[in-house]
């Protein structure tokens, strides 16, 4: 995998860093995309994997879009076409929300600095997020004169709400920690020395209950994102015979029964 993704396990729990310290960690850059795929990818190769955590090297989480590449791709001898502009988001940063939601196992970020534009998107496509007290989040794309091409207007509406959501996209506000925290936007805001502790706190709890059941929950929980009632209650009896029949199910009611922790094998 190439080094401006980091990927790292321990303990059943992935690590995933976006390794672009130097440019803040842009999402929009094709290496960083590249390697978050792929890392997406081994997170449903690896069955040894139960959950992952995505963060940032350096001082941001990302800084979303390269504006130095946004710009030559918008004027000049390099300019791209509609055309062009179209098939660069389809086959770039749009495969991203897509692996997301296809990605087997629940993913944490730990969003360490600025999550800007792409980069606060990036954050919404994860399953828990928290946040150091230095993090900042933008749904910034307006202050560019562009609109959030990364899927960012269904993410961020699912997550705070849509009124909020409209605030944010439509002012490029910066929202504080805490301020993050208010809206919804992340679930806990932790001292900086702190996040990646509380983080893999977080992820060990998740670990430590049976593999399939916590795969199908997240898989259940990203469906009614999308689905109406009647579809989420045939889906979850479906998965639920599943979880019925799993040597996980059967050792959880007996260490309940005797009164001892559990051993999951993801049977």
């Amino acid at each position: 995998m190439d080094d401006a993704v980091l990927f790292e396990v321990a303990d059943g729990i992935a690590t995933i860093t976006l390794n672009r310290p130097d440019a803040r960690n842009p999402v929009g850059d094709p290496d960083v995309q590249e390697g978050l795929l792929a890392a997406l990818e081994r997170l449903d190769t690896e069955p040894g994997i139960r959950v992952a955590i995505l963060t940032g090297a350096g001082t941001a989480f990302s800084s979303g879009g390269n504006v130095k590449r946004m710009g030559a791709s918008s004027a000049g001898p390099a300019a791209r076409t509609p055309v062009q502009h179209r098939r660069h988001y389809r086959g770039g940063i749009q495969r991203l929300p897509l692996a997301f939601e296809r990605a087997e196992v629940p993913i944490v970020a730990a969003v360490n600095g600025a999550a800007v534009g792409a980069g606060c998107d990036l954050a919404c496509m994860c399953d828990v997020r928290i946040a150091g007290a230095s993090a900042r989040f933008a749904e910034s794309f307006v202050k560019l004169g562009i609109i959030p091409g990364d899927g960012g207007a269904w993410l961020l509406p699912r997550v705070v709400g849509f009124a909020r959501a409209s605030e944010m996209a439509l002012t490029g506000d910066m929202l504080n920690a805490e301020e993050a925290l208010a809206a919804g936007l992340v679930s806990r805001v932790v001292p900086d020395a702190e996040l990646m502790a509380a983080a893999r706190g977080i992820a060990a709890r998740i670990a430590a209950n049976p593999p399939d059941a916590v795969r199908m929950t997240r898989r259940l929980l990203r469906e009614a994102w999308n689905r109406g009632l009647d579809s989420v209650l045939e889906l979850s009896a479906a998965l639920q015979a599943i979880a019925h029949t799993t040597e996980d199910h059967r050792e959880a009611m007996a260490a309940m029964r005797e009164k001892r922790p559990p051993t999951f094998t993801g049977t």
